[in-house]
């Protein structure tokens, strides 16, 4: 039997967990470590703005792949991003966004023909992944805009 669930309350969560605690002899649970719209959307958020902003490159403008040169051209040094890419899988573990086992959604590429100096050559995403985290973006700009429409034009109303 496989069950997924979605949308779950935390009381929900703690009461299920409690369920298959009692039983754990008898199962095999596994944790579904896939990206999907909704853990990607939370993961962007999670992200200061140059490293959403690095994500989106490397989703949107290199289709899952991109040159670290062109990253460092419009982002500068790319430490500061990259610290925060690396940084959000473990806290989205500690916050209970996805389970222990999720993959980083952006791996480095070091140049193959120089291994022992590991200088980032390119920065790209699993095939699989690329669709879900456009998705992930597209609706981010729309709830953004549908904000924007909300507040009217600046200064309305003084």
């Amino acid at each position: 039997m496989k069950i997924t669930i979605e949308g779950a309350s935390e009381e929900f969560e703690r009461k299920l967990l409690d369920i298959l605690a009692e039983h754990r002899h008898e199962l095999t649970v596994t944790a579904d470590t896939d990206w999907t719209v909704e853990r990607a959307e939370r993961y962007l958020r999670s992200l200061p703005a140059g490293a959403r902003r690095f994500a989106e490159m490397v989703a949107v403008d290199g289709d899952g792949y991109i040159d670290a040169d062109q990253l460092r051209r419009v982002l500068g040094k790319l430490n500061g991003p990259t610290v925060a890419l690396s940084r959000a899988i473990p806290r989205g573990v500690r916050e209970g966004w996805w389970p222990e086992g999720t993959r980083a959604p952006i791996t480095a590429v070091y140049d193959p023909d120089n291994p022992s100096w590991h200088k980032n050559i390119a920065y790209q995403m699993n095939r699989e992944d690329v669709p879900i985290f456009r998705e992930a973006l597209a609706r981010m700009a729309a709830t953004q805009r549908a904000a924007e429409r909300e507040a009217g034009p600046a200064g309305a109303g003084v």
